[in-house]
């Protein structure tokens, strides 16, 4: 800091042994203006004393030339602030009338031909105030960040227990969701979303967005999805959430049917993950598309359907198989409209018509016939489902 005027310093070193019981002083002037403080419940008032004692010892050293007190002090309260959950706004608020308290302190102290020179130290003096401040702040934001951190990490911790059913007796599952945003008599869904690439978040942003809605929620990331557990209101269906949730996916996300009690979580978490695979883009509620669902909740079977079927266009070069498999899609899609399907993929109908060709000589099924357009038409969905093509 820069050098003070010498009947500053002077003044200081006469106080600083009185430190303690100056500091006292200050943490009586906070109690007073300060509700909270008062209250002595985030913090005691021994903390308080001993606080406002190292931060007195703090200013007057500084500016008597000869520290007396650490950064460690000042740091050590604001990480302590942090972890009681004092409001970042009163511990501010407490700084500065501490601050205005050693100001008023040194005026009251200093003798008459010393106020000249106190005035033209005042931003010197202020200045030190400041920086015991600013240290105080750092350490309330990074413990405050570190939190913020822990309380992610278990709550991510709880969500995945509650899911994965690992808490089977009603009364320690409650105790367990007591850190979820839940209430008890609630109605859920579980949501599961397909991270693109793994360790990304598939819903970014979804707490906070439903949570403008009205709709709390809690989640975990694993490698490759992203889980969550959203309590609805009794106003609020399964369509608001999809409406919701739709702008945010980055791939595939499953929605399950609503449930009442987080003990169907485990289940409802597998109905989500149904619906996950069963969805071609964007989010899949799980009492939609029944084939789809059937496909893929039996990933393997679907598998091995798809590549008998399919084996001959599968094995082409991405760019030919990718057109083959385009084409026959939009063709089922416009119901078996050729002028629909072409005008669709931008092409002239004979191109569709000599498309349809090559599928019908690559996978041995003939359009024309139901059966065989049907096989087709299921093999296309599982391919799809479980990115085969």
């Amino acid at each position: 800091m820069p050098e003070v005027a010498p009947e500053v310093r002077d003044l200081s070193r006469r106080l600083l042994p009185d430190a303690t019981r100056l500091g006292h002083r200050m943490a009586e002037r906070i109690l007073a203006e300060i509700p909270l403080y008062a209250a002595g419940d985030a913090v005691s008032l021994e903390d308080l004393y001993a606080s406002c004692a190292d931060n007195m010892r703090y200013v007057l050293g500084e500016l008597a030339g000869e520290p007396s007190v650490t950064l460690e002090a000042p740091r050590a309260t604001g990480a302590a602030r942090a972890e009681a959950s004092v409001p970042y706004a009163a511990v501010l608020t407490a700084f500065r009338i501490g601050g205005r308290f050693v100001w008023e302190l040194l005026v009251e102290q200093a003798s008459p031909e010393a106020h000249d020179a106190l005035l033209r130290a005042a931003a010197d003096i202020w200045s030190v105030s400041d920086d015991l401040a600013t240290h105080v702040t750092d350490a309330y934001r990074a413990t405050s960040a570190e939190r913020a951190r822990r309380d992610a990490q278990l709550r991510a911790a709880i969500v995945g227990t509650v899911l994965d059913g690992e808490v089977t007796a009603d009364a320690d599952l409650w105790a367990t969701a007591a850190a979820l945003p839940f209430d008890r008599d609630g109605r859920f869904v579980v949501v599961t979303a397909l991270c693109r690439p793994p360790g990304t978040e598939a819903l970014p942003g979804a707490e906070r967005v439903l949570a403008g809605r009205g709709l709390d929620s809690a989640w975990r990331m694993e490698h490759d999805h992203q889980d969550g557990v959203v309590a609805l209101r009794r106003d609020a269906d399964e369509a608001l959430l999809v409406e919701l949730l739709a702008p945010l996916a980055m791939g595939r996300v499953g929605v399950s049917a609503p449930f009442d009690g987080l003990d169907h979580a485990p289940a409802a978490r597998r109905q989500a993950g149904i619906a996950c695979g069963a969805a071609p883009s964007g989010v899949t509620r799980y009492d939609a598309g029944a084939l789809d669902l059937v496909l893929a909740s039996t990933p393997e079977q679907s598998a091995v359907f798809a590549r008998a079927v399919l084996d001959g266009v599968l094995r082409l070069p991405s760019d030919d198989r990718e057109v083959l498999l385009s084409t026959a899609r939009a063709w089922i899609d416009a119901d078996g409209s050729t002028a629909t399907a072409a005008e669709r993929l931008h092409v002239h109908r004979n191109t569709v018509r000599y498309r349809l060709g090559r599928i019908q000589d690559l996978t041995g099924r003939d359009v024309a016939r139901p059966s065989q357009l049907t096989e087709l038409d299921v093999a296309l969905r599982a391919a799809r489902m479980l990115d085969l093509g």
